[in-house]
């Protein structure tokens, strides 16, 4: 009976332990599964786009406690509260940039944004009441408003001039839309879908195709503006509009905007997708340069972020193998020692790393990174960071104490889709920046400036890109738009730091030409202490004549400050004029050359620039060395210039033929080559001394250079050397050939052999 009673215990015992067994197999089914549904819930709940329900629940518990995420919701809601007591105007639109009406409804669109991150994070519903308001008021007027009034733009807005700011406006608008949807009843999202954010999207995109299906950093904002809003109203069409635009869209292969450029793609692409594989070479580097980079980058981001935080399999981070985050990093390098970046193209001067855009892309650039701590830097000095998780993210990671220096390097970034449309250098040592530019045209935005150069010490401007002709947003200059100046002057040739031929612009002036051609790269080398090299050859800025420019950032113990060695070789098949112009900053020192001086300011010439120059000086060169002295900032500068007596020198000043003041009068040193039919210009520029006006004592304000020669030239090597005020001879000698850095080469230059391997050779 025993042993019948442990048995049937036994059939119990497993019997129940089979049934627990059981259980627990269906509960852990039942888990993942509530598990899976609630993940799938969370990720398609509001707020989703920016900020999103788990970023908001974190951020609440870190409140008080992250230092400059804290400062950065005061700022806020001191702004927004401003606002708000000021009441909501949503003026009937009638300005161009500056003006009130446009300004009105700029600030607008960042209220929409703000007031909305402030009701997720401080949970007060007088923010989502603000959000709810201003959008009702625009949905009540949209339908009715009829394109702006000003008729400048190809693709006019209806609150703006353009439908450029009015996708601005839809990108900040969708999220302050996101974080108050939960807010409001479905009657009244249904009514502002139907109404005001449908309406908005097909205006831009469908009825604008000119302007939304192109690749532009225009159409980026249109491609974010329309995917942002698709996002919160979960809109598959209007999604798939924005990553890959229209199909069919009726656009005139030859049509052209504003600036010039063609709207319609060789390739027919258009779209976000195609805007991120185009502009950008693998590098990083954008196409149109830093300035408009900068301000694409803000769509790009926080598009790039919504899909990655509503859309994760599309992945679109990993694009183009992360060329997004690459971008980042190839901007924040294209800045000088104060974080201005360089005025490539048409570029706004002062515009920097300080700017909300870059707030944007260093945030969102440090938490899908892999969390770069040099970024924490860049954040440190920005002080402030986005309201959301990834500001959230770097001011963690500030308070915690990670953050590294940003440290910036010579680097060379590419241009072109596939990084085989020229690109860009910069050439660093110390605190002296060489910039060369060896690009492609660089869309409509783009100058006519190939091999150009502009140097930098510790952030001032030594040798100058103009930059833009524009004051941006300032109504009484043009409504704030780009002045006629821009293309007779800032594009054109005459106004870089390169070569020009017969007073004609590179590629005639002309977009069609421009934009069918690129620079070369011939080699660079930034593994070298004492030296850092970079050369590039054009062939087709003037038909039948071949540009080769090479530039060397040497370092010499016997000076005070790396100098710059700058080699422009130039081969024709007819006799043409030359003109190389360095335009500087400052007071002329000395020269040691004769010139005078007009007592009547005339132009140097009549057209592609040349009108806008004023002769302020004239005369013939020496046989051997100008050399060229003046002084900016508190430091000294000296341009050394290899040149014969046949040769031209003019001082010039930028203004002529500028009624409306719209240009900077700013000097510049030119040299000219009369009747040449090959030529090489070889300076050496360096900066040196100090002046103190507080102690009235000027220190080492002379040049150090002796003399510069060239004592070896053909096609296949040009050689130079560079004799010191010691009598210390440093030789240069560049391959103009065979510039692989695997190839032998032996030279004999009066008695002296020279032996190297590489590009180049320096000792």
């Amino acid at each position: 009976m025993k042993r019948v009673t442990l048995i049937k215990k036994s059939v119990i015992s497993v019997c129940l332990s089979f049934l627990l067994l059981g259980l627990m197999f269906s509960c852990k089914i039942q888990n993942e599964t509530s598990y899976k549904k609630e993940a799938a819930t969370h990720l398609g709940s509001h707020p989703k786009l920016i900020i999103t329900k788990a970023g908001v629940e974190q951020i609440r518990k870190e409140l008080g406690h992250i230092p400059i995420f804290d400062a950065s919701v005061q700022i806020a809601k001191e702004e927004v509260d401003a606002e708000m007591a000021l009441g909501i105007d949503t003026p009937i639109p009638k300005d161009f940039s500056g003006g009130y009406t446009h300004e009105r409804h700029k600030r607008n669109f960042f209220m929409l944004e703000k007031a909305g991150l402030l009701y997720q994070i401080l949970n007060d519903e007088k923010y989502a009441k603000y959000v709810k308001d201003m959008l009702f008021q625009y949905e009540a007027m949209y339908k009715d408003l009829p394109v702006h009034p000003q008729t400048r733009s190809y693709a006019r807005g209806k609150l703006f001039w353009q439908c450029l700011n009015d996708s601005n406006w839809l990108v900040y608008a969708s999220q302050g839309y996101d974080c108050i949807y939960d807010y409001l009843s479905a009657e009244e999202r249904a009514q502002l879908e139907n109404n005001l954010f449908r309406p908005f999207a097909d205006f831009i995109s469908i009825e604008n195709p000119q302007f939304y299906n192109r690749v532009h950093n225009h159409s980026t904002w249109g491609n974010a503006a329309v995917g942002m809003i698709a996002l919160v109203m979960g809109d598959d069409d209007l999604l798939h509009r924005a990553l890959y635009g229209i199909e069919n869209d009726g656009i005139d292969a030859d049509a052209k905007d504003n600036d010039g450029g063609y709207i319609k793609n060789e390739d027919g692409k258009a779209g976000f997708l195609a805007n991120l594989e185009e502009p950008f070479s693998p590098d990083g580097y954008y196409t149109e340069g830093p300035y408009y980079q900068r301000y694409a980058m803000y769509p790009f981001l926080i598009f790039s972020e919504a899909l990655n935080n509503v859309k994760p399999e599309l992945k679109i981070f990993e694009h183009k193998n992360g060329v997004i985050l690459k971008a980042v990093n190839a901007l924040l390098n294209l800045s000088d020692a104060d974080g201005d970046f360089f005025p490539l193209n048409d570029g706004q001067k002062g515009m920097s790393y300080y700017s909300k855009e870059l707030v944007t892309a260093v945030d969102i650039a440090y938490l899908h990174g892999l969390k770069n701590p040099e970024l924490l830097s860049i954040a440190e000095k920005q002080n402030r960071v986005l309201l959301d998780d990834s500001g959230l993210a770097v001011a963690l990671g500030i308070k915690e104490g990670v953050a590294k220096p940003f440290e910036k390097k010579s680097v060379n970034f590419s241009d072109g889709p596939q990084g085989k449309q020229g690109g860009v250098a910069v050439l660093r040592d110390g605190d002296v920046e060489v910039v060369f530019k060896y690009a492609a045209q660089g869309l409509s935005h783009g100058h006519y400036d190939k091999l150009s150069f502009s140097m930098y010490e510790t952030g001032e401007e030594i040798l100058q890109d103009y930059g833009l002709a524009r004051f941006v947003n300032i109504e009484q200059k043009g409504g704030g738009n780009y002045l006629k100046e821009n293309k007779t002057w800032a594009k054109q040739s005459i106004a870089h730091n390169t070569l020009i031929q017969n007073e004609e612009s590179h590629f005639q002036g002309k977009y069609d030409i421009g934009s069918q051609h690129h620079s070369v790269l011939n080699f660079y080398d930034f593994n070298n202490d004492r030296i850092k090299v970079v050369s590039a050859h054009e062939t087709n800025a003037y038909p039948g004549t071949v540009l080769n420019r090479t530039m060397a950032l040497i370092r010499d113990a016997n000076f005070e400050k790396p100098y710059v060695l700058d080699i422009m070789a130039v081969t024709s098949n007819q006799t043409n004029q030359y003109d190389f112009p360095y335009y500087y900053f400052g007071q002329v020192m000395e020269t040691n050359f004769e010139y005078t001086t007009p007592e009547i300011l005339k132009p140097l010439g009549t057209k592609n620039g040349y009108q806008h120059l004023f002769v302020e000086g004239h005369g013939k060169a020496n046989n051997g060395n100008v050399k060229f002295s003046w002084y900016h900032a508190g430091r000294f500068h000296t341009l050394t210039t290899v040149t014969n007596a046949q040769d031209d020198i003019y001082f010039t000043r930028i203004g002529a033929h500028d009624p409306d003041f719209n240009l900077r009068k700013e000097p510049g040193f030119m040299l000219r080559k009369n009747e040449a039919k090959d030529a090489l210009f070889v300076s050496v520029i360096e900066s040196h001394g100090s002046y103190s006006p507080v102690s009235e004592n000027a220190v080492n304000s002379h040049s150090h250079i002796a003399e510069v020669k060239v004592i070896y030239n053909d096609n296949q090597y040009t050689a130079i050397a560079i004799k010191d005020i010691q009598g210390n001879i440093k030789t240069f000698i560049v391959c103009n050939s065979k510039v692989s850095g695997k190839e032998q080469h032996e030279l004999v230059i009066n008695g002296d052999t020279f032996q190297w391997t590489g590009a180049y050779y320096f000792n």
